[in-house]
């Protein structure tokens, strides 16, 4: 799609970045994390700020996208974007803290390591992040911001990429092809050798193999 922050309705995907223009702010970021629910790898976030113009055709939710157009679209995101932060939390701070504030805290990164800073975020979901900047959480905010959806396309990106890293480490796992999600294939593999270090020992449908790992 191409854009320029001034639409008129509050259903036109860069509404909610013209009212915080509205009110004087610069550089607004959309924030969105991949990876709550795998069993194995991190959960990523990125944090975008699109300029006045873009052109993105095609942007959306990461979720509505084949691989192939998100793969499209993360270098045009990547070239238009005025910055893009991206977090990360572990496996091993996923179990530690939980998934959400895990997820939380892999936003707060994304938004720290943006190379210009934001003065106004739009946070898909409805958890705030621990941040002095202004925020506005948004239900399903991937589908209803573009700049949420470009962070959509970016973290998706950047986790499914780090999961292909990891196949070439654990080749028995698949987890190129499954990304870490609970797939059957996934869960079988899991029962058989046991969890890898890149596996959330918390989750369902590996806690109940750590003792035979």
């Amino acid at each position: 799609m191409s854009g320029t922050l001034f639409p008129l309705q509050d259903d036109d995907p860069l509404y909610f970045e013209a009212r915080a223009k509205k009110r004087g702010c610069q550089a607004i970021a959309g924030i969105d994390e991949a990876g709550r629910g795998p069993l194995a790898g991190p959960v990523v976030a990125a944090a975008v700020i699109l300029p006045e113009e873009f052109d993105l055709p095609g942007l959306t939710d990461s979720k509505k996208l084949t691989e192939r157009q998100r793969e499209r679209l993360y270098p045009l995101i990547r070239e238009q974007a005025v910055a893009v932060g991206i977090g990360l939390s572990s496996p091993s701070a996923i179990d530690r803290h939980n998934i959400l504030q895990a997820t939380l805290m892999s936003m707060q990164q994304a938004v720290a390591r943006l190379p210009v800073p934001a003065d106004y975020l739009l946070i898909d979901g409805i958890s705030a992040i621990r941040s002095d900047i202004p925020q506005q959480t948004i239900k399903k905010g991937d589908s209803r911001s573009l700049s949420i959806a470009a962070a959509s396309v970016v973290a998706k990106v950047v986790r499914d990429r780090i999961m292909v890293s990891f196949d070439r480490h654990f080749p028995e796992f698949g987890f190129a092809r499954h990304k870490g999600y609970g797939s059957r294939e996934h869960l079988e593999t899991i029962a058989r050798l046991g969890p890898t270090p890149q596996h959330r020992l918390s989750f369902r449908g590996v806690k109940e193999h750590i003792e035979t790992s």
